[in-house]
């Protein structure tokens, strides 16, 4: 019997799921590293999401196995040429919660050009400022979506209502404009977008890919945002363009350092700058975040898992 070893929470249709098809399923939410490090070499298939590295150290100690799911999208946190040189399949759910970031990533872009939560808090301090929260409309706008995957063509889609232009751009893909978004080169981008979003997976090729050089070479001011990983865009860099304008407004979904609390002094600095302003939004990576993905994550990766060959 092929054993599983699940690390991090998941739907209840996983793991019913698994035992159903015959899998010795070991559920364990709250195990250490150091508990997965005594324990991997039992298992064919390890489930994971984010709260722990699969690196070497780790790989080293799975003697046995054979796969690793992500529940969610990317795979950043898995050392994925150990496991390709060592014959450890991959995999992750992104189709599964596609529609959850896309969603997201509209709200926070009517959000910023309406000023609503900057409205909303000055009014909530009886602050009423009707001038001062003028906002712009996204009809006529130019929306470039950098990376056309499973999100970005969720959020073309759900961009087709608003009569805007959409322009994608994938290094990987080719002949892919459909009836949502139309193949664009960089260069067209930086000439047309009004709008910006980063929808990418992290890779020592995405890594700070947007910084002082990539803002400089829009032709317009721009609305930014990030809901893929936090370090393809260096936040620093960002404060400069969102200080002389160049970036009117930002939505971020994703930070380099999400543990709040181990910030140092200098990433500390930077982020008080970004939530003090009001060119900015702040979400806890919470785009792919809801009660549904959370369910479509686990069917995903159970029809994965079953169609897997050992």
């Amino acid at each position: 019997m092929k054993k599983i070893l699940i690390i991090d929470d998941v739907h209840p249709i996983l793991t019913d799921g698994l035992g159903e098809l015959g899998f010795d399923v070991n559920y364990q939410p709250d195990t250490t590293r150091e508990e997965l490090l005594n324990n991997i070499s039992e298992y064919d298939g390890l489930i994971v999401r984010t709260k722990t590295s699969i690196d070497e150290i780790v790989l080293k100690k799975a003697a046995n196995l054979k796969f690793i799911a992500r529940a969610g999208s990317g795979v950043d946190n898995i050392d994925t040429d150990y496991c390709d040189k060592n014959g450890i399949v991959y995999f992750n759910a992104g189709e599964a919660n596609a529609d959850a970031v896309a969603e997201h990533t509209l709200g926070m872009l009517l959000s910023l050009f309406a000023n609503i939560v900057k409205a909303d808090d000055e009014v909530r301090n009886f602050i009423w400022d009707r001038e001062g929260n003028r906002g712009v409309e996204l009809k006529g706008k130019t929306v470039a979506i950098i990376g056309y995957g499973n999100t970005g063509k969720a959020l073309a889609k759900k961009l087709s209502g608003f009569d805007v232009k959409v322009l994608a751009y994938d290094k990987y893909l080719k002949d892919y404009s459909d009836n949502f978004a139309k193949e664009s080169s960089m260069n067209e981008i930086f000439e047309q977008a009004d709008v910006i979003s980063f929808h990418i997976p992290l890779t020592k090729e995405t890594k700070y890919l947007v910084d002082e050089n990539y803002l400089n070479q829009f032709k317009k001011n721009i609305y930014l945002l990030n809901l893929s990983r936090g370090e393809i865009l260096n936040l620093s860099h960002l404060l400069f363009a969102l200080k002389n304008r160049k970036v009117t407004g930002c939505g971020l979904d994703v930070l380099e350092n999400e543990k709040l609390s181990t910030m140092s002094d200098h990433e500390k600095q930077i982020f008080n700058t970004l939530k003090n302003s009001s060119q900015t939004i702040l979400t806890p990576h919470i785009g792919g975040w809801t009660s549904e993905s959370y369910e479509k994550i686990s069917k995903v990766l159970l029809h994965k898992i079953q169609v897997f060959k050992f």
